[in-house]
């Protein structure tokens, strides 16, 4: 069946140089395992057993009561220091601090992903209050990211929002998410991907992730603030909230700045390249400047004191002396092109975004920009490329030449999510920027996301669209895409059940009409004789071969056209289609097949297959097993004998190409032996060689001229079907004795050579 076959022609392409890599996912380590139980085991015994003895009486077994259920409490514990206020974290919270900073994960980076994310969410979030609470607009907004290698700190400030002492305990000091408490268990396990830890609520905790210890100053844009800034400071087991009215903002009206003090073993994160890398793979289109504290090298001119004194009317020699400068440089000038209305976007603007983001050395053959607004909403950016991703040319579903980018709310995600775009439009490159979607999405989540399938089916929908429209007004550039990506659709055809029947009106292949360029099923349709109900097509590899097929000769008398299949993918995707616009697919090297006949023909062949009977059956007594039967055939004109196939058959292209990628011998014999029993020979009784054979069954039957004659029509039938025989000396010997009688006969007495006359 098609299933089946596609099923091994997709194996054996991965076995081949199309493999794709494997991800390997980082685990938590038996210490950390230990660690886990050994904090379950401290506080959860003693608080087992404080409730098998009763509540506490006095304040002070209260206060060692509240400490031991803090994995059980959904509110915070404040205790009274000389610092200010102490409070115990939230359960979860709790349990995420000692996880983290213990943990041996090594994808770091997301935490700065998840701050300046953070921080651009407050930016908006003080944009809404003043635009909807207050007349005046709010001071410019942006983020601002510095270091201090001295003091081993990293600080990222905004001038966002801010937020209240209350904020602080409620945002900073519990999570109230749903799932959150199974998430912490398969961290603490090692089976969950760090980078999700904002997808519960706890993405500013990733901050421990670098930092021993994390202080953040806040100033809140609300009017209940009454100007006062707040300090939350913690090193991940408990934390202290205390007024900090002399700390100073870039920004006048709020903002927020945290301070990490980072690890020995994350010193790294306090190289402004490192960072500056890392804000434009993950904030290269926040809406808001982000701004880093460079480090520049200039050049002053001063003089040169080792030169010798100037004489009179000269200038003094000068140098150049390097000085660092420390400025603001922002790292994300690139701006969301995306956002902009399509009919202000002229192609220059296209084609430099495509090429700055991507990579890319080509312009782009198709560009689709849309907006989707009502029950989700999102922005996509789809490219075509003119020519195929280099990443491609090697394996065609390479996971590194993906490059549909995700972004959440400008924020990217990841560009090598399978499930964004179908596989079969693995070459496109584009943008899909999502206001609905979680920040932190992995591969299950979105599997099993509703937002996203909807985003899929609608820029899918675009695409083809695109190509529609690209196939009716520039049919040269359609088949310049094509030929770069006309396999891609032929696969989705296969195994993309969703978009079959969208995709059958696409797939072009060659036929017997068409000429220099393939020809789309519709247009077969359109050329199709009166009376014609099926759609013929044959295979071979390659063009030639499937033009000098011997059942192409029927077809150029009753003049059908006939579609070529000409590599493996085509004859599975022939199968796939089955049928279309209610025309069933037809292979004409099939048996069975069933041209239009008169009731005269119908009668003559009748009589011919009766004739010919005895012949059949003893031909296929000297072939045995090489062949399934023997009949008369109707296909054939020119040609003595053909080789067919049975309905569920496989041509001999795609017999050797299974073949091809069959390793085991018991394998071999097994396929040959199955693909040579499917084989059936069909004979044109019409032909001189099939007459004389039946002279030869009838007077000479056991001779070796008989039995060279029979293996040589086998043979024949089954070197211009493509298939391979099994001993190629043999049929040289029985060509070469073939050649002998014929050169015995020209030099035999009673012939002479003709006279030369000079």
């Amino acid at each position: 069946s098609s299933t089946d076959n596609w099923s091994t022609f997709e194996s054996a392409r991965q076995l081949g140089n199309m493999a794709t890599p494997t991800r390997s996912r980082a685990k938590a380590s038996p210490i950390l395992t230990s660690l886990v139980c050994g904090f379950l085991l401290y506080f959860g015994v003693p608080m087992a057993f404080s409730t098998l003895a009763g509540h506490p009486k006095t304040s002070q077994q209260r206060r060692q009561f509240s400490v031991a259920r803090r994995g059980e409490s959904a509110t915070a514990t404040a205790t009274e220091t000389a610092e200010g206020e102490e409070f115990e974290f939230q359960a979860e919270v709790g349990r995420v601090m000692d996880i983290i900073i213990n943990s041996l994960y090594s994808n770091k980076d997301v935490f700065l992903r998840e701050l300046v994310s953070n921080a651009a969410d407050a930016c908006d979030k003080k944009r809404f209050l003043a635009l909807t609470n207050s007349d005046a607009p709010p001071e410019p907004m942006k983020l601002r990211i510095n270091t201090d290698k001295d003091a081993r700190t990293l600080t990222i400030e905004d001038n966002g929002v801010g937020m209240l002492k209350e904020e602080l305990q409620e945002n900073l000091g519990r999570i109230a998410r749903s799932g959150t408490a199974n998430f912490v268990k398969e961290l603490g396990s090692g089976d969950a991907d760090v980078s999700l830890i904002g997808q519960f609520g706890v993405g500013f905790y990733s901050a421990f992730l670098v930092a021993n210890k994390v202080e953040v100053y806040s100033r809140s844009f609300k009017e209940e603030s009454d100007g006062k800034t707040w300090f939350w400071s913690s090193t991940g087991h408990s934390y202290k909230i205390v007024e900090a009215p002399k700390e100073e903002f870039f920004g006048e009206q709020s903002g927020t700045k945290i301070v990490l003090h980072l690890r020995e073993e994350a010193q790294e994160y306090l190289d402004t390249g490192k960072l500056s890398d890392l804000l434009k793979k993950y904030s290269e289109f926040i809406t808001f400047p982000i701004e880093l504290f460079n480090e520049k090298v200039q050049y002053d001119q001063v003089p040169d004191e080792s030169a010798p004194p100037p004489k009179e009317g000269e200038k003094q020699k000068m140098k150049s002396v390097p000085r660092s400068v420390y400025e603001w440089d922002i790292m994300n000038k690139m701006k969301p092109i995306w956002l902009r209305n399509p009919d202000v976007v002229n192609q220059s603007e296209y084609t430099e975004f495509y090429k700055t983001t991507f990579k890319a050395f080509d312009e782009p053959m198709t560009v689709t920009h849309f907006k989707v607004e009502g029950q989700i909403e999102f922005r996509a950016l789809v490219f075509i490329p003119s020519t195929m991703p280099f990443e491609l040319t090697r394996d065609m579903f390479s996971p590194e030449g993906r490059a549909m980018r995700l972004y959440v709310k400008r924020v990217f995600i990841n560009d090598k999510f399978e499930d964004l775009v179908p596989r079969w439009l693995t070459f496109v490159r584009g943008v899909v920027d999502s206001e609905d979607l979680p920040l932190n999405v992995g591969r299950e989540i979105l599997q099993k996301s509703r937002t996203l399938k909807i985003i899929r089916k609608r820029v899918v929908r675009k695409v083809l669209d695109t190509i529609d429209d690209l196939r009716e007004s520039n049919p040269d550039k359609f088949e310049s895409f094509w030929t770069s990506y006309g396999k891609y659709f032929k696969v989705g055809l296969v195994e993309d059940l969703d978009y079959k029947d969208e995709l059958k009106r696409f797939v072009r292949f060659w036929s017997s009409k068409s000429g220099d360029n393939q020809t789309s099923l519709d247009e077969y349709i359109s050329r199709m004789k009166e009376g014609q109900d099926k759609i013929y097509f044959v295979t071979g590899e390659g063009k030639r071969a499937a033009e000098i097929a011997p059942a192409m000769e029927k077809m150029r008398l009753k003049d059908y056209e006939v579609l070529y299949m000409v590599d493996p993918l085509d004859e599975i995707c022939s199968q796939s289609i089955v049928d279309y616009e209610g025309k069933k697919l037809v292979d004409i090297n099939k048996a069975g097949l069933d041209l239009e006949k008169s009731e005269e023909e119908k009668k003559e062949l009748e009589d011919t297959i009766k004739e010919y009977e005895t012949l059949a059956t003893w031909l296929k007594k000297q072939l045995g097993e090489r062949v399934q039967k023997v009949q008369v055939s109707d296909r054939l004109v020119e040609s003595m004998a053909t080789l067919v196939q049975g309905e569920w058959g496989m041509s001999p292209m795609m017999q050797r190409y299974m073949k091809s990628q069959t390793t085991s011998g018991a394998q071999d014999s097994a396929f040959a032996i199955g693909s040579r029993n499917q084989a059936i020979l069909e004979i044109n009784p019409t032909h001189s060689v099939i007459k004389a054979l039946k002279n030869l069954m009838e007077t000479k039957p056991e001779s070796s001229e008989t039995e060279d004659m029979v293996m040589m029509v086998y043979e024949t039938a089954a070197l211009i079907g493509g298939y391979t025989i099994e001993d190629p000396g043999d049929f040289a010997k029985r060509v070469t004795k073939l050649m002998e009688f014929q050169a015995d006969a020209g030099s035999a007495p009673g012939t002479q050579d003709a006279e030369i006359v000079g």
